[in-house]
């Protein structure tokens, strides 16, 4: 049985990769219908492969919502993009969980990290404000700061997770500046996607190592977990008790 699941969850990610790339050559492309169709099938296989190597569910319902924004965005008009936001920020909040039930307890590495986010997140905010239209500037000061907190509490777990909080604001702050009518690089879209799909895979490959998901890496394919705080003070303990019972008694 778990043969079986180890097999599905590999083809999961390998249907995954082939959508990813399919989509980001249809964006060179131009070939707009097939990125179009592509484009929602990205994250639910990422959150089936996620769940058959053992990762908890509001990992997979951030994926999902992911995919709910993927599908919205392309529908176009404000009112839609507002809804595929709030479901992008429905994820971001799943994310904050996950982050905060196996994240580190935070220390001042963490109180610099969150000196420089919110330093991007005003600065960014400031400098988007001017381009943004009216009924969006607001919603998008809001999300944003939603995703510099997510992307703050993935450098609490591991650094496959931080690189992907990290990618994350990259690839939405390409995408609001294009709503701000900045000037654009060539193929937009497809930087935006390159991005998101490179932080969603991230985010995703941390939290399953941070869960202890089946089979998520090569310590675990060894028989052994990855070794948490928790764990790594134990292992300290241990090995203290064991050289002060070979020292000689006073």
């Amino acid at each position: 049985m778990s043969g079986n699941r180890d097999r599905a969850a590999t083809a999961a990610l390998a249907a995954f990769g082939a959508t990813a790339v399919i989509h980001l050559s249809a964006l060179l492309a131009g070939a707009t219908l097939l990125a179009h169709v592509t484009k929602p099938a990205l994250m639910p296989l990422l959150a089936a492969h996620a769940l058959l190597r053992g990762g908890p569910p509001l990992l997979a319902g951030a994926l999902l919502l992911g995919c709910g924004g993927d599908t919205l965005l392309q529908v176009g008009g404000d009112t839609v993009f507002l809804l595929g936001m709030g479901s992008f920020a429905a994820g971001h909040v799943c994310y904050l969980l996950l982050f905060a039930r196996h994240g580190s307890p935070g220390g001042a590495r963490t109180y610099r990290l969150a000196a420089l986010y919110a330093a991007a997140w005003l600065t960014v905010v400031v400098l988007l404000w001017p381009g943004l239209d009216g009924e969006l500037r607001v919603p998008v000061a809001l999300y944003s700061l939603l995703l510099t907190a997510m992307a703050l509490g993935a450098t609490r777990a591991r650094l496959l997770s931080g690189a992907g909080g990290a990618l994350f604001l990259l690839s939405d702050t390409l995408l609001a500046s294009g709503l701000a009518k900045w000037p654009q690089a060539p193929a937009p879209q497809f930087w935006v996607m390159l991005t998101y799909i490179a932080a969603q895979w991230l985010l995703t490959r941390g939290v399953l190592l941070c869960h202890g998901g089946h089979r998520v890496g090569t310590e675990e394919e060894a028989g052994r977990s990855p070794a948490g705080p928790s764990t790594r003070r134990g292992s300290d303990q241990s090995r203290t008790a064991a050289r002060a019972s070979t020292m000689p008694k006073p």
